[in-house]
């Protein structure tokens, strides 16, 4: 049997179709295999050309049927007949089973299949209004076909390999197995199609070449009844490269100086091998072939010896074969390490001597004496010393006899340079700032010292000199080593400068550490870090000014003129060293507060006051109260007070009162005097000019009513006599005569405006002869007469800007134009009416 693979034939439409167009398409394979007592599964499908498809009615299964043309219908051995529109079948043995449907699935089912189903087989459907047969074969055998083995063209060793064993054979109602006689990678499928029914196992592995020329089989097995159906072997060709061996004479490779020996090439290839080629250790020979003979060996030709051979598939070298040629010991040397000897470390003296075999036995020599106890190949001298340096020797030996003493090796011990001492070249003492010279010294050394190293960071450019200069050493200069180098290097003990220096770090620490308060213990205490003679003494200052001796100054109740900056002074018999200035603050309440107002002789009217609350205070008052002279608070808590613009009723005393965090103060009261403005006094001038005019009008008319009177009075013929009296009134200022020191005059006088008006009234006493007239008329016209008399002159003196004072002046200075006057007229004794006799008038000069 052959896989039908895509070359089977699709039955699309028979001949024996009833129509006469085709309208069906038939797919199933065109022949099946199997084997009596197996089963056969015929896959189908089946659809209608027109696209509308077919409803089945009826389907038989014939076997090798013929067509009557005369009757026109299909005879043979029906094997299945049904209909389908009923679901009654007849079949006669009930092997065949119908697995489709109506409408595109005619599957069949043959269980069991005998050899004599073998033959034509033939599908006769038939629907309404159509009738069709559809044929296959049916390839039935006794036992069970071989299966087909198919492998690549060409194997190659260690290159992966595909073999398939397949068989035409898939039925689901009866189960197969096949089995590989190598080991690999199986995988196994079922083909159950309208194209192919078949099963396939694959199996992957790695060829050797030891698998050239043996069989590959592949074994049909039913696992239902665990027997072994049929099977099919290959021979198996696998190409490999050569596989080499060498075969030596002796067979141990082993031989003394001077014998012989053959060594041939054992090759197996396939395809066959082309040349070989020979190697000693790895370098090709000129020998060729599989044979190589060595008559007479020689210590130079021991090694590894190889042959390489090729073929198409590639090129391979055989293992190496080790030849082993014995020899005496050849003359030996000693061989040092570390190659550089530093005293103190592990030194290794090996003996290098040629021998084959190797030497089993050594004597080792010192300074040409056999060193006892020493037969190894090796020694150690775990840490070497001075004492060890010398010359070393070697003798090996083996089972060919000693060999001989080639060379001596001279062991050099090294060692770092010993006895380093740093020296002080200064021969007095260092103080800060000096120059110091030190000098590096040793006792020995191996090798010779090449340079010096110094720890100084005070060096200038002298680390590796033997000297070192160091300039301007400072005062807290570190001890000073050198270091001596050769290969190595040592180190001396450090050495102290022991450099003298003025007390450094000078510092004053107070107590208390807060804030200092007027009435505290304060202590201020001198304190320095180091100093170089440690004899000091101290000194203080304040502001520049030299205060005590001793490291504390001490105040007992501290005060504010206590503040100040202090500066702490410590000496030794080097120098001196000040601290940084301390500023010592007494923190204290307000006190000795006083009012300042700007401007400071007082201001006028309507301009700006400004009075400034000043203190002393530390820390300065954070709060102020202001109170005026009557203890009132003014409700303003700045320091400044401004008043703007002043008024008149701003005069009067002022006082305020300072607070900080410490407590509070307050000043005694300060007095504001505020003056009239240039508008005020205006102002009033003009309403005493206006009033001075009132009074003079006044005056005018009474004089007017006087001269009335008096003509009246002489048409009555009454005389009298009168006395005349003159006099010039100097005006004085009001405020040095004040009203209470004369009682019978009456006036008023500004202060402020010296260029005002100003007038007075003056009144004189009487006479006696007016007295006496004055009784008369009493007696006689008493009810005449009023009951007072005023005897008085008013005046009125219009002054121009005249500063000096009036004085009483006689008549020849009229013309001063500062002085007015007055005069009043008195008439004598005679008969007249009781009425005001005084004639008033007023004469003004300007």
């Amino acid at each position: 049997m052959h896989l039908l693979g895509p070359s089977l034939l699709l039955l699309g439409y028979l001949v024996f179709s009833d129509s006469t167009y085709n309208s069906w398409t038939f797919k199933h394979p065109k022949t099946l295999y199997a084997w009596d007592g197996a089963c056969v599964w015929i896959p189908c499908t089946y659809s209608s050309l027109q696209g509308g498809g077919h409803i089945l009615d009826n389907l038989t299964v014939y076997h090798n049927f013929t067509y009557n043309k005369m009757a026109k219908n299909y005879i043979g051995t029906i094997l299945y007949s049904k209909n389908l529109t009923t679901e009654e079948s007849t079949s006669s043995q009930e092997r065949v089973r119908f697995l489709g449907n109506r409408r595109n699935n005619c599957t069949l089912l043959i269980n069991p299949v005998r050899v004599d189903d073998s033959g034509l087989l033939g599908l006769r459907v038939m629907s309404r209004t159509d009738k069709w047969m559809a044929s296959l074969n049916l390839s039935i055998s006794e036992r069970a076909p071989q299966p087909h083995i198919e492998l690549p063209q060409e194997i190659r060793e260690d290159q992966e390999v595909t073999a398939t064993c397949s068989l035409n054979f898939a039925c689901h109602d009866y189960q197969i197995h096949l089995q590989w006689s190598l080991e690999g990678s199986v995988t196994t499928s079922t083909i159950l199609s309208t194209e192919t029914v078949a099963t396939q196992s694959n199996l992957s592995f790695q060829p050797s070449w030891t698998h050239n020329g043996k069989n590959l089989t592949c074994q049909l097995w039913d696992p239902m009844k665990k027997r072994l159906l049929s099977e099919k072997t290959v021979l198996l060709e696998v190409k490999y490269a050569p596989k080499l061996k060498i075969q030596v004479s002796p067979e141990e490779a082993t031989v003394t100086e001077g014998e012989s020996v053959t060594m041939r090439c054992q090759v197996m290839s396939n395809p066959p091998h082309k040349n070989v080629s020979w190697f000693k250790d790895r370098v090709r020979l000129k020998e060729q072939g599989t044979t190589v003979t060595l008559p007479e060996v020689t210590r130079t030709m021991s090694g590894q010896y190889t042959c390489q051979v090729s073929n198409e598939v590639g090129t391979r070298r055989s293992d190496a074969v080790d030849l082993q040629v014995h020899y005496a010991p050849e003359p030996s040397s000693v061989q040092v390490s570390p190659s550089s000897i530093k005293e103190g470390v592990t030194v290794e003296l090996a003996c290098i001597s040629a021998a084959n075999p190797p030497p089993a036995n050594y004597t080792w020599y010192f300074n040409g004496q056999e060193m006892l106890g020493k037969n190894g190949r090796t020694f150690q001298i775990p840490q070497v010393l001075i004492k060890h340096a010398g010359r070393y020797s070697c003798l090996a030996e083996n089972s060919l006899g000693p060999g001989s003493v080639d060379q001596e090796a001279d062991l050099d011990v090294q060692y770092p340079p010993k006895g380093v001492t740093t020296v002080i070249q200064n021969p007095t003492l260092i103080r800060e700032g000096d120059s110091v010279t030190l000098s590096c010294t040793f006792n020995s050394s191996n090798p010779r010292v090449t340079r010096y190293n110094w720890n100084s960071p005070g060096s200038q450019d002298q680390t590796s000199q033997e000297k070192l200069t160091i300039q301007k050493v400072t005062w807290d200069a570190a001890p000073v080593k050198c270091e001596a180098c050769n290969q190595w290097c040592s180190w001396s003990p450090s050495v102290s400068l022991n450099v003298h220096y003025a007390p450094k770090d000078v510092s004053i620490q107070i107590s208390p550490h807060t804030e200092v308060r007027s009435g505290e213990q304060v202590l201020l205490r001198c304190e320095f870090s180091s100093s170089h003679p440690e004899d000091v003494h101290y000194f203080w200052k304040k502001d520049g000014n030299l205060l005590e001796k001793r490291k504390t100054l001490t105040f007992d109740s501290i005060s504010p003129e206590d503040s100040g900056t202090y500066h702490c002074l410590v000496n030794n018999s080097i120098g001196q060293t000040s601290s940084e200035a301390c500023e010592l603050r007494v923190l204290y309440a307000p006190r000795r507060l006083r009012v300042s107002i700007s401007p400071k002789d007082g201001v006028v009217e309507g301009k700006m006051a400004v009075l400034t609350c000043e203190s002393d205070a530390n820390p300065a008052p954070s709060h102020y109260n202001w109170f005026d002279g009557n203890n009132q608070d003014l409700h303003h808590y700045g320091q400044t007070l401004r008043l703007e613009p002043v008024k008149l009723q701003h005069s009067g005393s002022y006082w305020c009162r300072g607070a900080n965090r410490l407590g509070q103060s307050q000043s005694p009261p300060t007095t504001l005097t505020v003056y009239y403005s240039a508008a005020t006094i205006s102002r009033r001038a003009a309403l005493g000019v206006g009033f001075c005019l009132a009074i003079f009008l006044l005056a005018i008319w009474g004089v007017k009513l006087q001269r009335n009177w008096k003509r009246i009075q002489r048409q009555q013929g009454l005389q009298e006599s009168s006395t005349g009296q003159s006099f010039f009134v100097r005006n004085i200022k009001a405020r040095r005569t004040p009203q209470a020191e004369r009682p019978h005059s009456l006036g008023c006088y500004n202060p402020v405006m010296e260029d005002a008006v100003s007038y007075a009234t003056l009144s004189f006493p009487l006479g006696e002869a007016d007295t006496q007239r004055l009784r008369d008329a009493e007696s006689s016209e008493m009810r005449e007469i009023p009951p007072s008399r005023d005897d008085s002159v008013t005046y009125a003196v219009v002054q121009n800007r005249q500063v000096a004072d009036y004085e009483n002046v006689t008549p020849e200075v009229l013309d001063d134009e500062g002085i007015h006057y007055s005069e009043l007229v008195h008439f004598g004794n005679g008969k007249r009416a009781l009425a005001q006799e005084g004639v008033e008038y007023v004469t003004l000069k300007h």
